[in-house]
């Protein structure tokens, strides 16, 4: 039907695009972009239609293009690679990729770790009752233990927060994680419920762990800092359940500005480690 390269030409050798599509898996549209761009042509062409013609052969090229651009590296690297290439600036090409997905692992596991935070909180929230005060067994919780807080005359949870953030580069703070309080004891929390002595985020990159344990939580709904009678709530139910309190006091918001709109519907949780008073 037609010659190339001197040599005539059966037909019945060639698959059309769309049979050299369904073979190699690549879309007839990107087959048509890559031979406009140069980067990967048909075997041959139809001089009496225009039609593309494919080789099987040709499916050994074909992997060299789609393993390089499955690694996202520019088309117009792998058509220059196509021409010219040998190991060594393969390996240049691969290492300076493998840096750069490295960071994007780096990336997506920081995102994966906002949205894990958040979804644990907010699923927590939806099924908790409010109004309940109880002991619960609680896993590991890594956190990032903020710079002491120092309070001035008339300072509100907000003034030492503001301060805070003013500077978060210098303490390599995300303010992407949810934010909350940390007391150093019950009584500390039951004196200034409103003041914690640290403020904390559930970065997961965190030094300070919240211990596996049982813990004695419970909930408020209201501002940052205004948490009414919840010290009183907990305090009673030690007494009443002959139970310890044996550590710090945590304060993380299962609903903040995240989810919610309005200030005053935030939702707090409480929790603080405890043991069973040994009996006499």
């Amino acid at each position: 039907m037609c010659k190339e390269r001197g040599q005539c030409v059966r037909m019945s050798d060639y698959l059309s695009i769309q049979e050299f599509s369904k073979l190699s898996g690549i879309g007839s549209s990107t087959l048509r972009y890559w031979d406009e761009i140069g980067l990967f042509s048909p075997l041959m062409r139809n001089p009496e239609n225009n039609y593309r013609y494919y080789s099987t052969v040709q499916l050994l090229a074909l992997n060299f293009v789609t393993s390089l651009s499955d690694l996202e590296i520019p088309l117009k690297t792998i058509a220059s690679l196509r021409v010219e290439r040998d190991p060594e600036e393969l390996l240049d090409l691969l290492e300076k990729q493998e840096k750069h997905m490295d960071m994007e692992m780096r990336n997506l596991r920081h995102r994966y770790s906002i949205i894990h935070a958040r979804r644990e909180l907010i699923n927590n929230g939806v099924k908790i009752d409010e109004s309940s005060v109880s002991v619960q067994r609680k896993e590991d919780t890594p956190m990032y233990v903020w710079p002491r807080n120092e309070y001035k005359e008339g300072d509100t949870f907000i003034e030492p927060l503001s301060r805070h953030v003013s500077k978060i580069s210098e303490y390599r703070i995300n303010l992407s994680f949810p934010v909350g309080g940390l007391y150093d004891s019950i009584y500390s929390f039951a004196r200034a419920p409103g003041t914690p002595d640290n403020f904390i985020s559930l970065d997961p990159v965190g030094t300070h762990v919240q211990k596996a344990g049982d813990y004695l939580v419970g909930y408020i709904r209201g501002y940052y800092g205004q948490l009414g009678d919840l010290p009183e709530r907990m305090i009673e139910y030690t007494k009443e359940n002959s139970i310890n309190v044996t550590g710090p006091v945590y304060i993380v918001y299962l609903f903040d500005e995240f989810c919610m709109k309005d200030p005053s519907q935030y939702l707090a949780q409480c929790s603080v480690a405890v043991t069973k008073k040994a009996r006499r």
